[in-house]
């Protein structure tokens, strides 16, 4: 009986990775597919969404050198520096303010009045941003 069991396994063991090997690139494509890529726009950030639901918002944001964002209210988030640098914040009423990235960093920020990040740095910026939304 224990013989017949350990052939059972020996045979499943192997059928389950061939399997499992066999669906990975499917379901890798079928995630690059459900997050098409955002078209770049000169002296525009790209932000590209990884994860969305009712409670949470998680994208990735480039800045290229002299790129900026929308401007808009932003609420509490967590931010990570993918590729620091630095940035600069101009608030409605023209104040504005330097931020320097660290690559690696990870700090929370907010909820900040509406301002618009630009990237004043030589070098591309990247954030890793994951956003609270409000409650409805």
């Amino acid at each position: 009986m224990k013989h017949l069991i350990r052939m059972f396994v020996s045979l499943l063991f192997p059928a389950f990775m061939l399997a499992g090997v066999a669906a990975s690139p499917a379901m890798a494509q079928d995630k690059a597919k459900a997050a098409p890529a955002a078209k770049a726009v000169k002296g525009k950030a790209v932000r590209k969404v990884l994860f969305e639901n009712d409670k949470v918002l998680v994208y990735e944001a480039t800045f290229k050198p002299g790129d900026e964002a929308a401007k808009v209210a932003r609420p509490f988030r967590v931010i990570r520096a993918l590729n620091g640098g630095t940035m600069q914040r101009t608030y409605a009423d023209g104040k504005t303010e330097k931020i320097e990235w660290k690559t690696g960093e990870a700090r929370p920020v907010g909820p900040d009045p509406v301002y618009t990040p630009k990237n004043i740095g030589k070098s591309d910026v990247v954030l890793y941003i994951v956003e609270l939304k409000q409650a409805k």
